[in-house]
């Protein structure tokens, strides 16, 4: 059955079990002691486990899908990746989605697919482990139109082992799983926004905002989670910080159930294999029944004008 499903189908499947298995990985890391920490840059931190659970992702996608562009935040590895790393099989709840018309037939060559293979990499580090997730995000002609995020300590104060974790999914024109979608409150404006990465020109964003409580979280992933979760009306980030492995995913899931995301012009993001990785034009996001005009009105002109 799963040979007949539509690529589209079989691709959000399998990206299921290989980031459930990545979580894993992740896990083991933070259990041995010794998380491998490389800087890359300033405030860019990578690990043993980033590299690892992209090595699983990757291998496991590549192999079933070897037509399919796949691009990894960690780039490219030539080191041997263990067998038991390699998962093949695929989610069967997903396999058996009626999946949308214009999507049915969308051809291997046509799909581009972004791994953050271990999104909040310094809260991982200081052990805010609820911060972290694991994306996967599958576009066509440049739009996001499938995502999965996995949340490897989900749960983790309350179970052990293999039990915590969780992994949500969004596929456009089907809707999510794995989740039970929420509004945020009426009548307050809760914003979330980078707790690392701030900057005179994303606290004056903010300002304009009026919020009426700010989050200061860490992940691009865990930040739109708050969204689908109705625990926050919108992710405002005035800078250049985040790259496209960040946002494929959450935007594909959060579109699916009603929500936005764009850069500050209110321009959708690009996510074919030619693009930029840099999101030069920052990110604003909001829940299912938030006005995304509104908060693109609000922004003042002097903080787009640094965005490009």
């Amino acid at each position: 059955m799963a040979q007949n499903a539509p690529l589209i189908l079989r691709l959000v499947a399998s990206s299921i079990t290989a980031v459930n298995r990545a979580g894993k990985i992740i896990r083991d890391v933070m259990s041995q002691g010794d998380l491998g920490i490389v800087e890359k840059g300033k405030n860019d931190l990578q690990t043993e486990a980033d590299r690892s659970a992209q090595r699983c992702i990757v291998t496991s996608l590549s192999r079933q899908f070897p037509s399919v562009t796949i691009i990894g935040e960690e780039g490219p590895s030539n080191c041997e990746v263990p067998s038991d790393w390699v998962v093949t099989d695929s989610d069967p709840q997903v396999l058996q989605l009626q999946c949308p018309e214009e999507l049915g037939s969308v051809l291997d060559h046509e799909v581009v697919v972004w791994v953050d293979p271990l999104d909040g990499t310094s809260e991982y580090t200081q052990g805010l482990l609820d911060h972290v997730t694991v994306l996967v995000g599958i576009a066509v002609g440049g739009r996001a139109i499938g995502g999965v995020i996995h949340q490897p300590y989900y749960n983790y104060e309350t179970v052990n082992g293999d039990d915590m974790g969780r992994t949500l999914w969004g596929i456009s024109g089907i809707g999510t799983g794995g989740f039970e979608p929420q509004l945020p409150p009426e009548g307050r404006r809760i914003i979330t926004t980078t707790r690392s990465h701030s900057n005179s020109v994303v606290q004056a964003a903010l300002d304009a905002l009026h919020p009426d409580e700010i989050l200061r979280v860490g992940g691009a992933g865990h930040k739109v989670m708050l969204l689908m979760e109705g625990k926050a009306h919108a992710y405002v980030f005035a800078s250049p910080g985040c790259k496209r492995w960040d946002t494929c995913a959450p935007e594909a899931v959060l579109v699916a159930m009603g929500g936005h995301l764009t850069d500050m012009h209110g321009n959708s993001y690009c996510y074919n294999k030619d693009t930029p990785h840099q999101n030069t034009g920052g990110v604003l996001a909001t829940a299912k029944g938030e006005d995304h005009s509104w908060y693109l009105r609000n922004l003042p002109d002097t903080i787009r004008q640094t965005l490009v």
